[in-house]
């Protein structure tokens, strides 16, 4: 156990001083190529001032990520699968930026675009998983025993979760260091059970994770210097759902991604309530933006955010051992 944790730790420092070298070099080339973030009119007016703010630095993370992963004594199928998930993810989220940043198509990628490459992504995971693991149609109900057998519905079910689960990520990128923070602890989790069930390549995966999201923290917490834009929100998101997938505990993402969830639901009821009634269940979605509207500041919005974030992985612990 003392070996594993050593490890983990080590790993988790290594993706962290990656990032926290390469933040001071990768920021100024941004600003330099004028890779700054165009600031919605419709969002709220104190994000005015981010106008410009460098973005796409989710590519700090998975650089990070890449490097510890496959700098390991031995590679395996898991971790090289991982790697594929998080960075095809990020690749998705890379050209949404790029699109929208010089090509100054405001929308990015077209919607149907994002969808065949999110789907083609999200089928190589499931049926990955469903080839490789003799287990992974059966998952354990969280706080029971009890067992739910997907049997043939497992790859389109896990196919719904994997993209639900990335764009709720991308969703919750929208403060400076909200995404970055929650998913820090959503990792960690990730990292303890992996550990626990002897899964030592996603426990070092999620580890890089950690390392990266603390180290990014450093340049995205308030006032951010740097955005991870769509590049690094999709690709935390690609790596919450293949530590998820490959450790066959999907079920515990609404419960330890909780944050996740609310911001995708809020925004789901808020543009059908809309067109159904003319009218708003929130100031402003997703519901972080809500907050903000009610007078809170950013700061105290995010704070809230990842203190829940930490009481919902208590909770899921409770829930997994």
């Amino acid at each position: 156990m003392m070996l594993g944790i050593t490890e983990l730790t080590y790993t988790a420092m290594i993706s962290f001083l990656i990032v926290v070298i390469l933040g001071p070099i990768f920021i100024p080339m941004l600003t330099k190529f004028k890779f700054g973030q165009p600031v919605r009119d419709d969002g709220p007016k104190t994000h005015l001032i981010k106008n410009g703010t460098p973005t796409m630095g989710g590519i700090l993370m998975i650089v990070a990520i890449l490097i510890t992963g496959l700098t390991r004594s031995k590679v395996s199928q898991d971790m090289i699968v991982g790697l594929i998930c998080i960075t095809g993810f990020g690749f998705v989220g890379f050209l949404d930026d790029f699109i929208k940043i010089k090509m100054k198509r405001s929308l990015g990628l077209k919607a149907y675009q994002k969808i065949i490459l999110q789907f083609a992504l999200a089928l190589y995971i499931a049926y990955y998983q469903y080839s490789a693991s003799p287990s992974a149609t059966q998952l354990i109900i969280p706080f029971t025993d009890a067992v739910i057998n997907l049997g043939l519905l497992y790859v389109p079910i896990m196919m719904f979760i994997i993209i639900g689960t990335v764009n709720a990520v991308n969703l919750t990128d929208g403060l400076d260091g909200l995404a970055s923070g929650v998913t820090l602890i959503v990792a960690a989790f990730f990292m303890l059970l992996a550990g626990s069930v002897s899964n030592t390549d996603i426990a070092v995966l999620a580890a890089a994770t950690v390392g990266a999201c603390l180290g990014f923290l450093g340049f995205n917490s308030y006032p951010a210097k740097i955005f991870m834009g769509d590049t690094g929100s999709m690709a935390l998101g690609g790596a919450v759902v293949a530590f998820a997938v490959l450790t066959n505990s999907v079920l515990i993402i609404p419960l330890v991604g909780g944050i996740y969830f609310a911001e995708a639901i809020s925004v789901i009821l808020q543009v059908t309530y809309f067109k159904l009634t003319k009218k708003r269940i929130f100031k402003m979605a997703p519901i972080h933006h809500h907050f903000e509207q009610c007078g809170w500041p950013e700061t105290r919005v995010v704070f809230i955010f990842w203190i829940t974030t930490v009481v919902l992985a208590w909770i899921g612990i409770i829930a997994i051992f």
